[in-house]
């Protein structure tokens, strides 16, 4: 109880600690209550502060912030729009082929594992066989009533989509024109005592900049390098399943096991236990091993260490609060707390105050 107590008045009488702690809870509850309803909002926030890296770079090579802004802004339009009128069509086409070759590929599945019990009868039985299917089965008609559900609601998500196109890219522009302005403005409201803040901000600031920018080519390598392999082994829906490949990188540990599932069965359809398969899977795992040994340290070098506990833990907390950018940010946010964590209770205590 005196432990307690001591940690009390260490802690939550520091005013730093305090404005600390009260930025953190009103960044939480605003996200969490005003999340949904402000999402194009944080967007345009996320994609501003991708895009402040490109910016800087282009200041450093001698443009001015506003030029810097122009030059940045216009490669991010140059891309999304490549992404509206290129990309997504083509994923979109694949996709729906896919989709079609789903049946075929099923009964070819059922094939290959109602002959397991027969061939490896001390490892499978034919109950258990049977068993699997049914659960697949069900879950197989719940995918389809959501896919129903989703159609339903497709008018209203080409309405969303539009308003994101729309607004999305103007407050980019706007976000990162007006940066200095907006950051004056948005501190004013911040408590004066908050060094701490700027401190573990700062940190974390560094952190985030580094992981953003590894995941980021991180994606783009192992996309690419498997769009590459896969046209070269002439794998059917190449494009789609290098996208999905490069994805998976956002779910460390996880997603590569679940991606390989997509890019084995369709290579199997095509081939059987031919030697493309072969041929196929053999690429697939030198490149997710490359990834995980030679790439990732690479790249994350400068990042700071976490056990994957953590990391898993982080991936399923904030992806079940935030969905997709919950996932993507993920381990900086888990670096937040860790920097939080670090700083907060051990340099500053009720003695020791640097208020004078």
């Amino acid at each position: 109880m005196e432990n307690i107590k001591q940690w009390f008045n260490r802690v939550l009488t520091n005013p730093e600690a305090l404005a600390l702690l009260g930025t953190l809870l009103f960044g939480l509850l605003a996200i969490l209550w005003v999340g949904e309803l402000l999402s194009p909002v944080l967007a345009s926030i996320v994609i501003a502060y991708l895009l402040e890296g490109v910016v800087a770079k282009f200041q450093f090579l001698g443009l001015s912030r506003k030029l810097a802004v122009i030059s940045s802004f216009s490669l991010f339009m140059a891309l999304l729009s490549y992404m509206i009128f290129g990309l997504i069509p083509l994923l979109s086409i694949q996709t729906v082929q896919l989709a079609q070759q789903l049946p075929n590929m099923l009964n070819q599945g059922v094939h290959l594992f109602t002959a397991l019990p027969e061939k490896y009868p001390n490892f499978i039985t034919e109950a258990q066989v049977k068993l699997i299917f049914d659960q697949v089965s069900t879950e197989a008609v719940k995918y389809g009533q959501n896919l129903l559900s989703f159609s339903a609601a497709s008018v209203l998500n080409v309405v969303a989509l539009i308003v994101y196109l729309l607004l999305v890219p103007m407050m980019v522009f706007f976000f990162l024109m007006d940066k200095a302005e907006i950051s004056q403005w948005f501190a004013s409201f911040l408590p004066t005592n908050r060094r701490l803040t700027i401190e573990v901000w700062s940190t974390v600031n560094e952190q985030i900049a580094n992981y953003v920018r590894g995941k980021v080519w991180e994606i783009l390598i192992v996309w690419a390098v498997c769009f590459i392999a896969f046209n070269l082994v002439g794998l059917h829906y190449a494009m789609l399943l290098s996208f999905l490949v490069g994805l998976s990188v956002l779910v460390p540990y996880v997603g590569a096991t679940v991606v390989t599932i997509p890019v084995v069965l369709v290579a199997y359809v095509q081939w059987k236990w031919g030697n493309e398969f072969i041929y196929l899977t053999s690429i697939f795992l030198i490149i997710q091993a490359l990834d995980g040994y030679v790439l990732v340290p690479l790249l994350f070098s400068e990042v700071v260490n976490l056990h994957p506990v953590a990391i898993i833990v982080a991936i399923l907390f904030f992806g079940g609060i935030w969905g997709f950018w919950g996932v993507f940010f993920a381990i900086p946010l888990a670096t937040l707390v860790q920097a939080v964590l670090v700083a907060w209770p051990t340099r500053y205590n009720v003695l020791d105050s640097p208020i004078k």
